[in-house]
């Protein structure tokens, strides 16, 4: 009982620093992460383990299944030369210097152990640094690099990872070894990620109730991730692929209102996962360090922040080494840039190389460390520090970054909604074309109307038919209120008219932007 009160009491109050993280303008994982360092060391706090072979699939699987379902095919091609650069040779490099540091510091620490070690530590996660860039609308160019980095990267990451760790039970890594299996592994996955991805659009449009829809995509999302790791093949590629060809074929034939239930529901997922993953690993530091003296302790985070520096520094040097080198290949080529949607900046670059906040999947793949490995406590620890000290160094900077340099306002997006927004309604007005029915002129007078706000650059849901619309739907709310409370409706009757006019206040209002 205990330890439901303890993650009823955690999940409160991350909600209340949310909520403090948006008003404030920081990202909620920095105050995540030091909250549950806090935690940790708060009297007779309890131990909360799981499973290691459990930890990647529960935090891991949904929040990239999350990720991939977002993500911008176009984008990603767009901008593929950053992405794959960061994703192959930052990684590695990171994974490289870290093992090596590691090594200097821990010399019994074998090579297998170290390499885990870096490629757990390697990927940055877009969430902490998107938490920040949506409050000041940097270039779409650099959102998108990130978002694609932080899909990518952990495919690429947890990869090494997995070999890494089968090298230590074997007690040997070889890289001439290791390089058909990644290879093997990689390509499998692929396939089999595009394969599966076509199952769900056959069945969830024979799916009709919002709960039946949300816990069929849960569990297909586990159960690709817990096939694919029973097939030796990478959960982590497979679900990123899965998730990338799901979101091209189902969100046609799913319904209206079972897409907004989704899109809720997995929002909320993710945010509690993140919740979690910061709070569990919290929970073992205070244990880690009761077995650890006290020059050993401080022995431990020291060699902790050693690494964290080395982290923070292999990824500037590495994205401002690759923006140099493309900016002198467009010098001296010409205008074919490896970033097609916009040329590389230098203060660009400086952006990429300081969103290199870590978080869920370097805390799930340390939790998921098996309970023998070796140094577990000490790579543990380390997960920790770097986390925290990416979160609180970088998360709190980023922002005061982004104003300094002021980046000129992106308006890509806005410009492709008002392109969106004018071909549908284009399309449904010539849908009536054929109609004289007095209902059908009443429509094409509406989306009329609404395509000359389009046009004007201005939101169609703005005019003054819907503010009058809202303005009736308080009053028809209000009506239902009094009916009820006199007893004149029941409950039954309440919620659906409720739901009606909930249906009819959203079609008054504009989409939230993510």
């Amino acid at each position: 009982m205990l330890i439901f009160e303890t993650v009823l009491a955690l999940l409160l109050g991350a909600s209340v620093l949310s909520a403090i993280a948006k008003r404030m303008g920081i990202p909620y994982p920095t105050l995540l992460a030091l909250t549950g360092a806090l935690v940790a060391f708060i009297p007779g706090a309890p131990r909360l383990d799981l499973p290691p072979d459990l930890i990647l699939a529960l935090f891991v699987a949904p929040v990239l299944m999350d990720a991939a379902y977002d993500t911008s095919l176009r984008d990603l091609r767009n901008n593929w030369s950053p992405i794959l650069w960061l994703v192959l040779v930052a990684v590695g490099f990171t994974t490289i210097a870290v093992a090596f540091t590691a090594r200097q510091i821990i010399p019994d620490l074998s090579w297998a152990a170290a390499i885990a070690l870096g490629a757990l530590l390697s990927p940055p996660d877009a969430v902490a640094a998107l938490a920040v860039l949506r409050h000041v609308n940097p270039p779409h160019r650099i959102r998108k690099i990130l978002e694609g980095e932080s899909l990518l990267n952990d495919a690429s990451a947890l990869l090494i990872y997995k070999l890494a760790i089968g090298a230590v039970a074997v007690g040997a890594f070889s890289v001439t070894d290791a390089l058909p299996t990644f290879a093997l592994v990689v390509v499998g996955s692929v396939v089999a990620g595009w394969i599966l991805g076509h199952l769900p659009a056959m069945l969830l449009h024979r799916i009709e109730d919002a709960p039946t829809s949300i816990i069929f995509q849960f569990v297909t999302t586990f159960a690709v991730w817990i096939a694919a790791e029973r097939l030796g093949l990478s959960g982590v590629v497979t679900i990123v692929v899965f998730g990338l060809t799901t979101a091209r074929r189902t969100s046609y034939p799913m319904p209206a209102r079972l897409r907004l239930a989704s899109f809720a529901i997995w929002e909320s997922a993710t945010v509690v996962l993140n919740i979690l993953a910061f709070t569990l690993i919290g929970l073992q530091i205070r244990p880690i360090f009761e077995t650890l003296g006290s020059a050993e302790r401080w022995r431990s985070i020291g060699a902790a922040l050693v690494i964290l520096a080395v982290v923070i520094a292999v990824r500037f040097v590495w994205v401002l080494i690759y923006d140099g080198l493309m900016r002198l290949r467009i010098r001296v080529f010409g205008s074919r840039s490896a970033w097609p949607s916009k040329s590389p900046t230098g203060k660009g670059a400086l952006v990429v190389a300081w969103s290199g906040m870590r978080g869920i999947v370097t805390l799930g793949a340390a939790l998921a460390l098996p309970l023998s490995f070796p140094h577990r406590d000490f790579i543990l620890l380390t997960a920790f520090v770097v986390v925290l000290g990416t979160l609180v160094i970088q998360g709190l900077t980023l922002r005061p970054l982004l104003v300094f340099l002021r980046l000129p306002k992106d308006e890509l997006v806005e410009n492709e909604i008002t392109l969106a927004r004018e071909a549908a309604l284009r399309a449904s007005i010539a849908s009536l074309d054929n109609d004289g029915s007095p209902a059908a002129q009443r429509l094409k007078l509406e989306y009329a109307g609404a395509l000359s706000q389009t046009k004007r650059g201005l939101n169609p849901h703005d005019t003054s038919d819907n503010m009058l619309r809202r303005q009736a739907l308080a009053v028809a709310r209000g009506t239902i209120d009094d009916l009820r409370r006199t007893g004149v409706i029941g409950d039954d009757a309440y919620r659906f008219v409720e739901e009606e006019l909930d249906r009819l206040e959203l079609s008054t209002e504009p989409a939230q932007s993510a």
